[in-house]
């Protein structure tokens, strides 16, 4: 049975707390029969610090106006939404953390593992693997921005039973070749595909501080094709946008490639850790020349 997700694409004001920008979003993609919405990371508070204390002044806990405001919504609309927001723990420290919320309820909170760049000034990081939660539409992961590079993330979360992983990002416009999609873009098709789930991503747009951003959104089947997006066509420069896609999350559920592999039966990971190991011992490969 599908389900409709949408990736919203939207403007941050760092400093402002103006959540106008998303409440808009996801009333628009509800208006367009959404059960899922996935919004972008540091979605209300921005991204670009000049230093931990700002950091810290953003930072908000799970009972404070960014994830109430969601709670409502979800409430509201009957969506399940995953968001991005600057967590500040119970223990002290400040976390790039993603909700999900389902029927006005917490369901999961995630604190990013795989901090990029400055964020390791401006975050801890986080040491839970994505959280998978059974919601009323299937088995959703969620994961933020640079952790999706990381395959063996992406396979904690699909071996964990995850048939969509919800990424809510900020992706960073980097040189790139002319009519080239941002790496990124390729990395999300790779993730879903190796490990046939579908992939959700929203990213953002809006300059803050010099930076502009990828645009990057896009709903990807678990085959690895694209269902909508790239929000951003190449070279051109990152608005606001609410994609729309249809899914099965079922069909995540299915890892075969054809009569004779499967995605998940054909790893060797015996090998695999044979492999770590000699590359760690400095002892001289023993297979075929070029192997």
């Amino acid at each position: 049975m599908g389900v409709v997700v949408a990736a919203c694409q939207i403007p941050v004001h760092l400093g402002s707390g103006d959540s106008a920008p998303l409440v808009a979003a996801v009333r628009e993609a509800a208006g367009r029969g959404a059960r899922l919405v996935v919004l972008p990371e540091l979605a209300v508070c921005g991204y670009v610090f000049r230093d931990a204390a700002e950091a810290r002044a953003a930072a908000q806990d799970l009972d404070g106006p960014t994830v109430s405001l969601l709670r409502e919504l979800s409430r509201e609309l009957g969506l399940v939404l995953v968001c991005g927001f600057a967590e500040l723990a119970p223990d002290g420290p400040v976390h790039n953390s993603a909700v999900l919320v389902e029927d006005g309820q917490v369901r999961a909170c995630y604190r990013k593992a795989h901090l990029w760049d400055r964020e390791t000034q401006l975050f801890r990081a986080g040491d839970e693997p994505p959280p998978v939660v059974r919601t009323a539409l299937g088995r959703v992961a969620v994961m933020i921005c640079y952790d999706l590079e990381f395959p063996e993330w992406v396979r904690l979360a699909a071996e964990a039973g995850a048939e969509i992983v919800a990424v809510p990002v900020n992706w960073p416009l980097l040189p790139r070749p002319a009519g080239e999609h941002a790496l990124e873009v390729v990395k999300a098709r790779a993730a879903a595909g190796t490990y046939r789930v579908h992939v959700v991503v929203a990213d953002r747009c809006g300059r803050e501080r010099g930076v502009d951003w990828v645009g990057g959104s896009l709903v990807c089947a678990s085959t690895g094709y694209l269902l909508a997006g790239p929000a951003t066509a190449p070279d051109a420069v990152a608005t606001r946008a609410v994609l729309t896609a249809q899914l099965d999350p079922a069909v995540a559920r299915d890892k075969s490639l054809g009569p004779f592999n499967d995605a998940r039966g054909d790893r060797r990971p015996d090998r695999y850790a044979d492999a770590g190991a000699l590359r760690g011992s400095g002892k001289p490969h023993s297979g075929p020349a070029g192997s």
